[in-house]
C-alpha cells in the first residue's frame, strides 16, 4: 500500500474461525445454501485469527467490524445461526484497535435481547447493532422491532438491516428498503444503515437516503463491478457522499478494494466510502489515535 493510502473499514462481517463456521456448516444443512457462499466455496474461514488480521493487513484493512448475527430458518424454526457475545469478543478483547463488534438482535426474544445489548454496548464497548430479519418473516418496521429501534436511540449506536433480497430460503419481502421510511419517521434520531445495497429495490434505499439524515447506505455483499449502475452517481453526489459504507460480507477485501478503484469515484468521495463514514457513524478510533490518546493520559497524570 502506497504511504498516503487510506486504510479501509469494513463495516459488515460474520466470526469466521474453523470452530464457528463448522458449526454453521452443519446447521444449514436441508437449507437452501446461499449461492454467494457456493459461489466463493463457502463463507471465508481463517486458521486463526492472526491470519485473519495478516489478509487485512495486505489488503489495506485497518478494521472489522464483526457482527453478532442471528439468523431464524424459516423452514424449521430454530436459530441456526446463533452467535454468542463470546464469539465477537474473542476479536474485540485480543485486538479492540482492528475489530469492533455489533450486537444481535432475537425479536422473538426482546427483553433478553435488549439486555444482551445493553450489556454488549456498556460493557463491551459494541459499536451498534446487526438485524438479519428474513427468516423471522416480520418486516422491518413490525411491533417487535421498534423496542430495538428504541434501545438503539437510548444508547446512541446505529442499526444495521440487511435491506433487499435475501438468499436462504426465507421471504424477501420484509426487507423492502421502502419500510426504512416508517421507522424513520417513528425513529427520526435512529441512525440505520441500510446494508446489501437494497437489491432488487435499490431505487427504494436510494430514495430513503436522499430523504432522510439518519439513514446510511452500504454497498456490502456486492463485488463493486457488479453495483446497480444509479449507485454510483448517489456515491459521488452531495448528498450520497457522507452516508454511504463499504463492507464485504465475507467478499475478498483486496480484489473489492481493487475494483472500487475502477468507478471513478473523487478521491474525497473513496476516502469518506472505504474509511471515513464508518468511522465517525460508528464512533471508531484509528489505533494511531488510540495511541495519542493514552500517550495524553499518561502525560497527564504524571
Amino acid at each position: 500500500m502506497p504511504e498516503n493510502a487510506v486504510n479501509a473499514i469494513d463495516f459488515m462481517y460474520y466470526v469466521a474461525t474453523p470452530e464457528f463456521m463448522e458449526k454453521w456448516d452443519r446447521a444449514k444443512e436441508g437449507e437452501l445454501i446461499c449461492r454467494m457462499e457456493r459461489a466463493i466455496g463457502g463463507l471465508p474461514r481463517f486458521a486463526s485469527i492472526e491470519t485473519m488480521l495478516h489478509q487485512m493487513d495486505e489488503a489495506g484493512v485497518e478494521k472489522v467490524l464483526i457482527a453478532q448475527c442471528k439468523m431464524w430458518s424459516y423452514w424449521r424454526k430454530w436459530m441456526y445461526m446463533d452467535t454468542q457475545l463470546e464469539d465477537v469478543l474473542q476479536y474485540t478483547e485480543k485486538y479492540p484497535d482492528r475489530f469492533a463488534g455489533l450486537a444481535g438482535y432475537n425479536p422473538f426474544r426482546i427483553r433478553e435481547s435488549l439486555t444482551e445489548i445493553e450489556t454488549a454496548v456498556t460493557r463491551h464497548g459494541f459499536k451498534g447493532v446487526y438485524v438479519h430479519i428474513y427468516g423471522f418473516d416480520i418486516p422491518l418496521d413490525d411491533r417487535k422491532m421498534y423496542p430495538l429501534y428504541a434501545k438503539c436511540v437510548e444508547l446512541d449506536v446505529p442499526v444495521s438491516l440487511q435491506v433487499g433480497h435475501v438468499l436462504e430460503a426465507q421471504p424477501s419481502e420484509g426487507g423492502r428498503p421502502m419500510l426504512l421510511d416508517r421507522v424513520a419517521c417513528d425513529f427520526p434520531t435512529l441512525k440505520i444503515v441500510g446494508a446489501h445495497t437494497g437489491w432488487p429495490w435499490v431505487d427504494e434505499l436510494l430514495s430513503v437516503c436522499y430523504k432522510w439524515d439518519n439513514i446510511w447506505f452500504g454497498i456490502d455483499a456486492w463485488m463493486p463491478k457488479y453495483l446497480s449502475p444509479q449507485i454510483i452517481p448517489f456515491l459521488n453526489s452531495r448528498l450520497g457522499q457522507d452516508r454511504c459504507l463499504w463492507g464485504t460480507n465475507g467478499l475478498p477485501w483486496k480484489e473489492s478494494l481493487k475494483q472500487l478503484e475502477a468507478l471513478g469515484l473523487k478521491p474525497d468521495v473513496k476516502r469518506k466510502l472505504i474509511h471515513d463514514n464508518a468511522a465517525s457513524l460508528f464512533k471508531l478510533t484509528s489505533s494511531k489515535e488510540e495511541e495519542l490518546c493514552a500517550t495524553a493520559m499518561a502525560d497527564l497524570s504524571i
